[in-house]
């Protein structure tokens, strides 16, 4: 429930980040500025007693962090992605949240799984490991199927992981509300919006069969993607909590050094990692939304293998080309274009300047151009961002906050591959492609053909439809005085609409 009691949540959470000695290489870690620095020891120094210990044996964060839970442990695992945000240390700290967490016993992952689908471990494998990968959510063991003799991973929820994913979340919307009573200025953000969609996310995680016909429809999506492979599941081994799918035989991409040493190309693999999340986004409208590095590897033939699919993202077809010609945009530095798009969307109320916010995301993108990567501060420049969206009025969009995040988990993977990858030069033949094939006159003639096969598809119901509104005006003009046109102005408009209809048919038909 969502009431007082979560304030007792919260403050065990600043409490076990002040006893782990957490707090102090947080608040370092963003260069905090020295007022949220008072707020938050003078807030957690004297609780600090009321925290979890944790694992002494772990870094400060990351011992914090895995003693709160699977929803922080999310949390980290974001943070681990990018170094430039947090700095090089902490982000190889937090790596080990994405893999390397605690397994729970193997017999409890076994009596899961005769539970799921009704056989014992020892009928449906040949071969069944310890836990090979554990994470906030589930664990993985290499197993080998009895009837074929595949290799296949076997993946297993958690024990009690709903019941403790609610009571974060719930201590999650409880903190929103209070931001958005305490801080009125906040609510343009939305942030009990962006809790609930985190709650819908991690809901749908938490249902293993979703995340096979996740993955066999991102498989379908990509089969003629060069570069990358996607394990398959097998759906007679699969229920709510347990996925049994193809293994992955590679290298992590974590372990760069370990890519380099196995002589494959880090800068290239940085490059394709990129700019296979965009064709995904912008393509087809249905995308991976963890890219972190602990569910990725890397193929002996040098492909990126990409897996674990609980979290997915989709957009539709009109966000993605506001969502590329923003890009595009910011590519070409064209800021009064991008600032035009975000106008025309509704991103920023109307009422607002847009010269100035044009001159606003020309002071975001123009650090990056001509810069060497290593020197671009992203913690600075997403700050810098968020005054900007505050001063415009910017409410948070929460149908694009999965987009935005993977953008910046995989920029970070990227980033973890090649320092110096400029992103903007990586991601322009991608965006330009789907600019090329969505935005010209084909795009146009295929969008009439659509309104024109919508309308088709309700033929059979618009006599009804056209004799209730002639009877409407009909019964309108009697209880009028005479008029000149004899109440049939509407004839005018309704065959003029019939015409464009009947026009952007053939014009589709002809292009497509």
């Amino acid at each position: 429930m969502r009431g007082p009691h979560n304030i007792w949540r919260l403050i065990r959470t600043g409490a076990t980040f002040e006893r782990t000695g957490a707090m102090g290489v947080a608040l370092d870690a963003v260069e905090a500025p020295p007022r949220l620095r008072i707020a938050a020891r003078v807030l957690g120094w004297p609780f600090r007693w009321l925290g979890y210990k944790g694992d002494p044996a772990l870094p400060p964060v990351t011992r914090a962090i895995t003693a709160l839970g699977p929803a922080y442990i999310k949390f980290g695992q974001i943070l681990s992605t990018r170094p430039d945000v947090v700095g090089t240390e902490l982000a190889d700290q937090l790596r080990m949240l994405q893999d390397r967490l605690p397994p729970f016993p193997t017999d409890i992952a076994a009596r899961t799984i005769e539970a799921e689908t009704g056989q014992p471990v020892a009928a449906l494998f040949s071969e069944f490991s310890e836990p090979v990968a554990a994470a906030s959510i589930a664990q993985v063991h290499r197993a080998r199927r009895a009837d074929n003799g595949r290799e296949v991973a076997v993946k297993v929820l958690r024990p009690n992981i709903e019941s403790a994913f609610r009571r974060d979340i719930d201590a999650f919307h409880f903190a929103a509300s209070m931001i958005e009573t305490l801080v009125p200025g906040t609510r343009r953000l939305r942030p009990r919006d962006v809790v609930a969609h985190f709650e819908s996310v991690v809901n749908g995680e938490l249902d293993l069969r979703l995340e096979a016909a996740s993955a066999s429809q991102f498989a379908e999506n990509t089969v003629g993607d060069d570069g990358m492979d996607v394990p398959r599941p097998a759906w007679g081994m699969t229920g709510r909590r347990v996925l049994t799918c193809d293994w992955a035989e590679g290298l992590p991409m974590g372990d760069v050094a370990g890519l380099k040493a196995a002589g494959l190309d880090t800068d290239e693999l940085g490059r394709r990692v990129l700019q296979l999340f965009l064709q995904h986004a912008l393509r087809d409208g249905y995308f991976h939304g963890d890219m972190h590095q602990g569910n990725l590897k890397v193929a002996p033939n040098g492909n990126v293998i990409i897996y674990d699919f609980g979290i997915m993202g989709e957009i539709d077809a009109y966000t993605r080309r506001i969502y590329a010609e923003i890009l595009m945009g910011f590519i070409r530095r064209d800021y009064d274009q991008v600032a035009r798009v975000h106008f025309e969307a509704g991103y920023v109320p109307a009422d607002r300047d847009r010269a100035e916010f044009a001159r606003a995301l020309r002071a975001v993108g123009e650090p990056i151009f001509g810069a060497d990567a290593s020197q671009i501060s992203m913690a600075n420049l997403l700050a810098y961002l968020f005054e900007v969206t505050e001063r415009f009025g910017m409410a948070t969009r929460t149908e694009l906050i999965l987009l935005q995040r993977t953008m910046v988990v995989v920029e970070g993977v990227a980033r973890s591959l090649n320092p110096q990858i400029n992103m903007w030069e990586v991601a322009r033949p991608v965006v330009e492609s789907y600019i090329r094939d969505n935005l010209g006159p084909k795009s146009l003639a295929r969008d009439g053909l659509r309104v024109v096969q919508t309308i088709g598809r309700y033929a059979p119901l618009m006599p009804d439809a056209v004799e209730r509104m002639l009877g409407q005006l009909l019964r309108e003009d009697q209880d009028k005085p005479a008029d000149p046109v004899d109440g049939r102005g509407w004839l005018v408009p309704m065959l003029a609409g019939g015409g464009i209809a009947v026009l952007a048919f053939v014009l589709g038909a002809w292009l497509s």
